[in-house]
């Protein structure tokens, strides 16, 4: 496979050394604020709030990470001191205010943000998550294509790493209403796989998944159990379906579905996760706004979990060169005695 350079050096970067992608997400916006909210009484948080929460989060928890990913304006500037040289950072694109209409939600941009932003301020890939229903109306459907595509071609042009995140979302009358960033709990395993399905077409640019479990975690059976291989048939199913190497998010499971979860998905070929809520909620509800309990408790409980996880994708992840999409190695674009020549031309894959 031909690989450009900026894309090959990103997933390099984002990845252990063996290959592993290990990530920690704190980009993770309503879920805090509705917290603090919650917890102090004031709407909205105060972004100063905000910022503190996710720089405790990144204090703690980038030692054990290969990469972090980092929103631009609550979690950078405060956290991206304890993101080490040696580490992978990647920076969220899209806004958490989506577009709610009776056919289905639109994503977009974060104002005055971009992707050539995030290349200058010297990350290694961008994130984009999107809303996505193939059944929805068909016009939603075709607004959540392009605006994936033309991040996709952006990160081209930049020669950066496209990370890209889709979630299933109750549409109108359906059951588990809700516009929260978390999993919902009546969706269907087929439309999960056939969102993947749709974005692994090579216009969409995309050299990352971060994807969902197909069903909802805390109802995926314990990987030992009697009902383990039919469930294994829905991960197998999500891992033929991505061209390009894939992690898993936890959308707020707790820590031993999540973990349930992670097992099946390296057996269906994942090569590690990229998790938030699933690491560090548990400290953050249980302790918030006492912020002394809850270095505490991340320093403790979360750092173990994660220890945990990661002991696990050593053993069980596929590394990202050992994806099918580089089963007969890489090369890079361009390589050779022209590369001057040849390089910059944002066309390579």
């Amino acid at each position: 496979m031909e690989i450009s350079a900026g894309k090959l050096w990103s997933l390099r970067r984002l990845a252990d050394a063996q290959g592993r992608f290990k990530m920690v997400a704190v980009d993770q916006r309503p879920p805090i604020m509705n917290l603090i909210t919650a917890e102090k009484g004031i709407d909205p948080a105060p972004d100063a709030e905000v910022s503190a929460v996710k720089e405790a989060l990144t204090r703690n928890l980038a030692p054990q990470a290969s990469a972090m990913l980092l929103d631009p304006i609550w979690a950078y500037s405060d956290a991206v001191r304890h993101v080490q040289p040696g580490q992978g950072l990647i920076v969220t694109l899209e806004d958490h205010r989506f577009e709610e209409t009776g056919g289905g939600r639109k994503s977009a941009s974060i104002t005055d943000w971009s992707v050539e932003k995030i290349k200058r301020m010297g990350a290694d890939a961008v994130k984009v998550l999107a809303w996505y229903r193939p059944d929805a109306d068909p016009e939603i459907c075709a607004h959540q294509q392009r605006y994936v595509e033309e991040v996709g071609q952006a990160c081209a042009r930049h020669d950066i790493c496209f990370l890209f995140e889709m979630l299933v979302y109750p549409l109108p009358g359906e059951e588990d209403q809700t516009t929260d960033y978390r999993e919902h709990q009546f969706k269907r395993p087929q439309n999960v796989v056939d969102s993947v399905r749709t974005f692994a077409d090579p216009r969409f640019g995309v050299d990352i998944f971060k994807l969902e479990s197909p069903i909802p975690a805390d109802q995926v059976p314990d990987p030992e159990s009697s009902e383990a291989a039919e469930c294994q048939k829905w991960f197998d199913e999500l891992g033929r379906a991505s061209t390009r190497p894939w992690v898993m998010l936890s959308a707020g499971a707790n820590q031993s579905s999540f973990k349930n979860v992670l097992s099946y998905a390296y057996k269906a070929g994942a090569s590690g996760f990229l998790a938030g809520r699933a690491i560090w909620w548990q400290a953050m509800q249980q302790n918030y706004p006492d912020m002394t309990a809850v270095d505490h408790a991340l320093t403790s409980e979360s750092v173990a979990y994660m220890e945990s996880i990661n002991q696990l994708t050593d053993a069980k992840a596929t590394p990202w060169q050992a994806h099918p999409a580089f089963s007969e190695g890489y090369r890079i674009a361009g390589a050779g005695a022209e590369f001057p020549r040849m390089y910059g031309d944002g066309t390579a894959a």
